[in-house]
């Protein structure tokens, strides 16, 4: 089979108008896959379109894992079983508001690490990541009779710099490793996005925009400068939430319709998003513009599905569009979800963090704070301690490259909590006892996936700590990914104020999606039976968090609420409603 780029889209030599939607495979547990998929194809849309998240498959340097839920190539096959061609867009960086925009962590271990550029070391582990991932989808090509049709070639790269050199060192390694669908990039349409990063030559120009789509095609027309498919890669028909935001962001139905209405009369679509999904674990990303902008666990993105998978309104008005372009086929969805109010269920058992510390992590000693990076991990928390003296007056205490929030503690008593632009701010306070013990609580927050920041994303305290005008020495660090809370000793103290662990267990007779709810708590996380579903803020919008039904089981789940703020409740409620803010 052939998928050509001329005049316009051809397969196999006829006319063919993508009609696509995006679902990342990784914000959205397997078991639901084909659910998804399914809602897709029924709308009327030919092909979905995914990112590949580099980091989900490389989580350490040379540890790669495509099995479970990073399993994309179950992903391709299914989405063909259910009459899907495939957009995939395997760049080492996809944005995304994806944690580091899909970069894994560790290459910020090179202290001269230039991202996304020509810088040799930064090519080579694309080269041997690449080597892992194209032999999973290489034969999953229209070439060979699969369903991929377009692979592309970095991530709205025009965005970022211009270094043309690197996009086609990327596109000539696609090809090299036995990439032979056409090749497309995809930047925004405005400033010069679009002449820094595109090479038309060896990738077909597409566009990213949600309005203004006739002004923007036209601008896209002349650059191509010869008649070529018009497409807008990624169509944005809603957008995404931060901690703090006043509200779930929306967007309205009849103007995305109409916007959807002018795209299909002269090119192409990728909605974007079709399905947003979850942040699941600390996988959200980052935006930094003036103030750090924290992304919420909730990718629901106001898309076509909600992030629990329901049909919307703006589902049904896209469909009766594409009716117009294609055939809308009819068949039974084949995965039965429920969703399920367990109610409430009380807290069975609570430690703090401070009493559980050495179950979790193994002290590592410097004379300096070590970052995120140098202790090797990748997310979560990291703990600091130091014997900071005697009872006397401290004018001047400051964190100096500390990122991102930071709780301090004297004596295991909360001092004060500082967050991004807070953070070395100079503190005066008055240490009473005969010794004191220092201990910060540095949590990564995501690290930024767009734009200039991203160099600079080193997680932790990179500098140090001053106490009275001076560099604080010799320092205890716990490193807290908190992927090993099996290891928790509740049988430990626990003391008012202090991060704690808090143990739930809900017994269900019949499974099905549920949200958390947690009123009266500050901020933290939850595991379900081990399976981390992201963070918690009172801050909200988001006040809810979902629950899949896959990740419980019948009989007793274990839950496990950490909070970080000394803010917690004596009990957890599970409703069938969500509340996104």
């Amino acid at each position: 089979m052939s998928f050509e780029i001329k005049d316009d889209f051809y397969l196999e030599g006829k006319p063919f108008k993508v009609i696509s939607g995006s679902i990342h495979y990784f914000r959205v547990v397997p078991e639901y896959w084909r659910d998804r998929l399914e809602k897709l194809r029924l709308m009327g849309c030919n092909t979905v379109e995914t990112y590949v998240a580099w980091n989900k498959h490389e989580p350490n340097e040379g540890e790669y894992d495509f099995s479970g839920g990073n399993d994309l190539r179950r992903f391709i096959q299914i989405a063909q079983e259910v009459g899907l061609y495939v957009i995939l867009r395997p760049a080492p960086y996809i944005c995304a508001e994806w944690e580091f925009g899909g970069l894994p962590y560790w290459l910020l271990q090179d202290s001269k690490m230039k991202l996304r550029f020509s810088y040799p070391p930064f090519m080579e582990k694309i080269d041997r990541y690449f080597d892992q991932l194209l032999p999973q989808v290489t034969d999953l090509q229209i070439t060979q009779g699969g369903p991929i049709i377009m692979m592309q070639v970095e991530n709205e790269y025009g965005g970022y710099a211009n270094d043309k050199n690197y996009l086609r060192q990327m596109a000539q390694m696609m090809i090299d490793k036995g990439v032979n669908v056409p090749l497309v990039t995809s930047d925004g349409p405005w400033h010069d996005m679009l002449d820094n990063g595109s090479i038309p030559e060896l990738a077909l120009p597409t566009i990213n925009c949600g309005s203004k789509i006739k002004e923007w095609f036209q601008r896209l027309r002349e650059f191509h400068g010869e008649k070529k498919p018009l497409m807008v890669m990624e169509f944005w028909i809603g957008w995404f939430d931060a901690w703090g935001d006043e509200h779930h962001h929306t967007t309205s139905v009849e103007e995305a319709a109409n916007e959807l209405k002018d795209i299909l009369a002269e090119g192409n679509v990728n909605i974007y998003m079709f399905h947003g999904g979850t942040n699941f674990g600390f996988t959200s990303g980052a935006n930094y513009y003036e103030k750090l902008a924290p992304d919420v666990t909730s990718y629901d993105y106001d898309a076509l599905l909600t992030e629990w998978g329901e049909i919307t309104p703006k589902y049904e008005a896209f469909k009766e569009i594409i009716a117009q372009y294609a055939e809308i086929p009819e068949f039974e969805l084949s995965t039965k979800i429920l969703k399920k109010a367990y109610g409430p269920v009380k807290a069975k058992e609570r430690v703090s963090l401070f009493s559980t510390l050495d179950e979790l992590a193994e002290a590592v000693h410097s004379p300096y704070p070590l970052t995120m990076e140098d202790l090797n991990q990748a997310y979560g928390y990291v703990y600091y301690k130091s014997n900071i003296g005697g009872a006397r007056h401290i004018e001047d205490f400051r964190l100096i490259s500390c990122m991102d929030r930071a709780n301090i503690f004297v004596n295991d008593q909360l001092l004060l909590t500082q967050y991004d632009q807070e953070i070395g701010v100079q503190q005066a306070f008055d240490l009473t006892a005969a010794t004191n013990e220092l201990g910060i609580l540095v949590e990564n927050m995501g690290r930024v996936n767009y734009s200039v920041k991203m160099n600079h994303q080193h997680k932790g305290i990179k500098d140090g700590v001053i106490i009275n005008g001076a560099y604080q020495s010799e320092w205890e660090m716990y490193g807290l990914p908190m992927d090993n809370l099996d290891r928790i000793d509740f049988s430990g103290a626990y003391a008012e104020g202090q991060p704690s662990f808090t143990l739930f267990e809900l017994v269900v007779d019949e499974v099905g999606d549920t949200f958390i709810e947690l009123a009266g708590w500050g901020k933290g996380f939850v595991t379900v039976n081990g399976f981390n579903l992201g963070r918690f803020w009172e801050a909200g919008p988001q006040k809810r968090l979902y629950v899949p039904g896959p990740v419980l089981k019948a009989g007793t789940n274990e839950i496990i609420v950490f909070e970080s703020d000394g803010k917690v409740g004596e009990s957890i409620v599970f409703s069938d409603q969500p509340d996104l803010g």
